[in-house]
């Protein structure tokens, strides 16, 4: 018997909601937790036998063994992969973005939905907010260490947001604060932390945020509401109430291959059904204003580089052979190549704008963690296994005395980020606060 067991409040909703289908859904909790992994691109760095078959509706994912210890190897901090739970996939693939989209992820942290939503088509701008400073930390790491260069990443509650951008995104997705029932079989303590309350608590929250993230959606705009949890409350209930206060929005059919349809716009990713520990999705589109709707916001943008600092950072991308060719922008202190279609940041918390290639002082250039890991350079220092947990772990390494400057350290094609040769020694440049 579990150390945590599940509340007698939530057994009983659930033979309420699920009748004669409850006790093939309990026994699920008896299967181990599944668990999906989502490649950068279509190179499997992993031994096969840690891999089973593709997650059919999320771009280059398949199912992960229970086994793997894929999340402690070097390639994870690379950004080789995401390890994501699989039905958690479900409502990026259903908010399918097209080439161009402006996306806002409002309700980000950690990151997985984020980036997956980044390798899902040719954005314009994945705006990934997050509103709880620790937990916006973590999300901007996971932005950099997936190499995504097209994100600007925020820190701020929805209706700050909804205030300075409305009407800016073509896509929204709310994935949003729940009780968490879907968490009950891979992480039993979360059941300790359940309460009765919690269901009618999470939707009043829920409609605020939907709220806000409507005013954030332009006209014809399609936004996905998600979350992991199983009650009715905080899903068809949720989504059943927004709509009687928003008529300017609509359900859509979800047809996605690889997941069940629901014509309804409402889909119910079940345990005991569907691989993975379950997840709702609906689907909306916005078919109109407001009355007392602001216009949409103009994207604005920012300063460009002095030409001491552009110069410095093209000398640097000439001798690195990177493929990020020039800066051209500037925010706190940083050059940075960012998208075009930015919205205005003023008066927000801004953790990361596009891509952060480094800072210029005086005559000197030092390039970005984040540079590293997005950009493909020439100049490479590739290192065994030994080689690439020593450079993990902040160590310097030896070289051969020919090389100089700034290198890409790579394990496995991949790169882990920058060393500095110099007089035969490999000088480590991976940051403190990510050696392990």
């Amino acid at each position: 018997m579990s150390d945590f067991p599940l509340p007698t409040a939530f057994v009983e909703q659930m033979h309420q909601l699920l009748g004669h289908e409850a006790d093939a859904f309990f026994a699920s909790y008896s299967q181990p937790a599944l668990r999906g992994i989502r490649f950068r691109d279509e190179r499997r760095p992993l031994p096969e036998k840690e891999l089973s078959d593709a997650i059919p509706y999320a771009k280059n994912a398949c199912y992960l063994a229970e086994q793997s210890f894929a999340g402690a190897m070097p390639l994870h901090e690379a950004g080789a992969y995401y390890i994501q739970e699989p039905s958690a996939m479900a409502a990026a693939a259903v908010l399918a973005p097209q080439d161009g989209d402006r996306v806002l992820d409002l309700c980000a942290a950690p990151g997985g939905k984020s980036t997956q939503l980044a390798t899902q088509a040719n954005l314009a701008l994945l705006a990934a907010n997050e509103p709880i400073p620790s937990r916006a930390r973590i999300l901007s790491g996971n932005i950099e260490r997936m190499g995504i260069s097209n994100a600007l990443v925020t820190c701020a509650y929805p209706d700050a947001l909804a205030a300075r951008w409305p009407q800016f995104f073509d896509k929204v997705l709310v994935d949003a604060p729940c009780s968490g029932e879907g968490m009950f079989r891979r992480h039993p303590e979360t059941r300790a932390e359940w309460k009765p309350d919690a269901p009618q608590r999470c939707h009043e929250r829920q409609l605020d945020i939907l709220a806000f993230a409507a005013r954030l959606l332009r006209v014809g705009g399609r936004m996905v509401f998600s979350t992991c949890t199983f009650n009715s409350i905080e899903n068809e209930g949720t989504i059943r109430a927004f709509l009687a206060h928003h008529t300017n929005f609509r359900l859509l059919p979800i047809d996605v291959p690889g997941l069940p349809s629901a014509p309804s716009g409402m889909l119910r990713l079940w345990p005991h059904h569907f691989p993975g520990e379950g997840h709702f999705v609906a689907l909306l589109e916005k078919t109109g204003t407001y009355p007392d709707e602001a216009p949409p916001v103009q994207p604005a943008s920012l300063p460009v580089p002095q030409a001491d600092a552009a110069a410095a950072y093209r000398a640097f991308a000439q001798e690195t052979g990177c493929a990020v060719s020039q800066a051209n922008a500037t925010f706190g202190g940083r050059l940075l190549h960012v998208p075009t279609q930015l919205p205005p940041l003023n008066h927000l918390r801004v953790l990361r704008v596009g891509l952060q290639l480094g800072e210029h002082r005086g005559r000197i250039f030092t390039p970005d963690h984040a540079l590293a890991l997005c950009a493909p350079m020439k100049k490479q220092f590739p290192m065994d296994d030994s080689q690439a947990l020593s450079y993990l772990h902040g160590d310097t390494l030896p070289c051969d005395e020919s090389l100089q400057g700034y290198y890409a350290v790579t394990y496995k094609s991949f790169s882990l980020g920058f060393g500095k040769a110099s007089n035969g020694q490999m000088k480590n440049h991976y940051p403190k606060g990510l050696r392990k």
